[in-house]
């Protein structure tokens, strides 16, 4: 079942590929018909047209017939924003969480190391 389900999709999915196809073979089929029936140039033999002018507007009109559809569908997509831009400059506001006191001893400059007596740079 799932299997005639699968083929049952595909072909409905790719139908549009062969519908130029079946044009096609529809113009083989009935080429003597087409050709003394329904081609333009049939009052001109020696333009040896034998239907070709019907299938080439059949396939012009088939071809437009499937741009059009396109085209609908496309216009008819809805659009999906995935991401926002703001133009507004991004305004930073500093929260101050809470007040701390600094210490006197840990001021810049009050620090000093015990190295430095230690390691000192040569003198010349």
């Amino acid at each position: 079942m799932r299997a005639a389900l699968a083929y049952i999709l595909l072909i409905a999915t790719l139908l549009p590929l062969f519908s130029q196809w079946g044009t096609i073979a529809y113009y083989h089929a009935n080429r003597d018909y087409i050709a003394k029936v329904l081609c333009e140039n049939r009052a001109k033999p020696e333009l040896h047209c034998d239907g070709q002018c019907f299938l080439a507007k059949k396939l012009t009109a088939q071809q437009e017939q499937q741009d059009k559809a396109t085209t609908e569908q496309v216009q008819k997509t809805p659009d999906f924003q995935l991401f926002y831009q703001s133009n507004l400059p991004f305004l930073f506001q500093p929260v101050v969480i809470a007040q701390t006191t600094v210490l006197p001893a840990y001021l810049p400059g009050s620090y000093s190391s015990p190295q430095d007596s230690l390691f000192q740079p040569p003198q010349v």
